[in-house]
């Protein structure tokens, strides 16, 4: 393994290691905060914990600077069943690291925390930095960053740590989850009464598949709907006065949440509920100092298809980092190492842009 910053990545890495083998399940993530506490207090920084978010702010730390949160989880999935090692070992195999958590969003979070200590004791910079460790990212839960929100200092913009091959993610689709419900009449099978609820779904379902937004993202493409969950009827000779379906809609940043069911409920006869209006969409100016750095570095920028932390994040951001994205939640997990030595150059370059910015660049 080479790395530009030898003993920050063979930190990073026997941090994840440790991280692997604790159990980390959203809503019990206990151990894997006292880990990550203990490490952060190891280097004599002063650490805040509250639920299993735990957090820190950079030793010269003022008030009258902006802020910079560098964010990532700790919580993970459980193990896929088709896992062919334990999930909870964490083995280095041809350059390789094994085990649960280790691309999504482990490798991220170390190269984030190691970054965050090569910039701690650093003074007379432009920016404050933040830290946070948080939970809950898996099942969007109010646990997690949204609940340490009001506890952190005020943010200005945030970097989310996230496995996007190095790629730079400068929007992110929102969710919303809708549960709907087609009424009909109960009727008899064989006679020619009722009003089947199915048939009424039917309608409406092929409105969700074919229904295209008129607003196109420039950075996220179109809305997306898709119906996922279907349910209707007990008996085989009963007409059913009720069909429940799902629908999973990946909202761009040319919509508002609102904007969205609006436009679905004028246009379908099921009602239409949503779970929540929490997980928003995300973009961020192509101007702003971030997206700059990106650019003065080289990195590729896209628009992101899946929904992070981001969404709860109520400023600018961009989500980054070591590892690939399509490796999350797959049996047999695993992140390269090289991925996370360069991770951890990219987050120092991308930081030390906004920190002390070159002149003439």
């Amino acid at each position: 393994m080479t790395a530009i910053h030898p003993i920050l990545t063979s930190e990073a890495v026997e941090l994840l290691k440790q991280l692997i083998e604790i159990p980390s399940f959203s809503r019990e993530e206990d151990k894997t905060a006292r880990c990550l506490k203990e490490f952060l207090e190891m280097k004599g920084i002063l650490v805040n914990q509250s639920g299993n978010n735990v957090w820190a702010v950079n030793q010269y730390f003022d008030p009258a600077r902006p802020t910079i949160l560098l964010n990532s989880h700790h919580d993970t999935v459980k193990p896929n069943p088709g896992y062919t090692r334990d999930p909870f070992k964490a083995e280095v195999i041809n350059g390789k690291l094994f085990g649960l958590g280790s691309n999504d969003a482990g490798g991220p979070l170390v190269s984030l925390m190691v970054a965050f200590l090569y910039f701690y004791h650093q003074q007379n910079i432009e920016y404050n930095l933040v830290l946070a460790a948080t939970a809950e990212e898996e099942i969007s839960g109010r646990g997690g960053i949204e609940s340490i929100l009001s506890h952190l200092p005020p943010i200005d913009f945030a970097i989310v740590g996230e496995p996007t091959l190095g790629k730079m993610a400068i929007a992110e689709k929102g969710l919303l989850v809708l549960d709907c419900v087609a009424h009909g009449v109960a009727g008899h099978a064989a006679h020619q009464t009722g009003e089947n609820a199915i048939y009424k779904a039917m309608n409406d379902i092929e409105w969700f598949r074919t229904h295209r937004f008129s607003r196109v993202s420039e950075t996220l493409g179109e809305v997306k709907m898709t119906v996922t969950v279907i349910e209707a009827g007990k008996q085989h000779n009963v007409i059913p006065a009720e069909c429940r379906f799902t629908v999973d809609v990946r909202v761009t940043d040319a919509y508002t949440l609102e904007e969205v069911i609006d436009e679905i409920r004028q246009q379908v006869t099921c009602d239409v509920m949503p779970r929540s209006i929490r997980l928003r969409p995300s973009g961020i100016s192509k101007d702003h100092p971030l997206v700059r750095a990106s650019h003065d570095l080289g990195l590729e920028t896209y628009g992101s298809p899946t929904t992070s932390d981001q969404a709860l994040i109520p400023v600018p951001s961009v989500k980054i980092g070591p590892g690939d994205s399509a490796r999350s939640h797959m049996a047999d997990e695993y992140i390269l190492l090289d991925e996370i030595g360069q991770g951890i150059d990219t987050y120092i370059r991308l930081i030390e842009n906004l920190l002390m910015p070159v002149t003439g660049i």
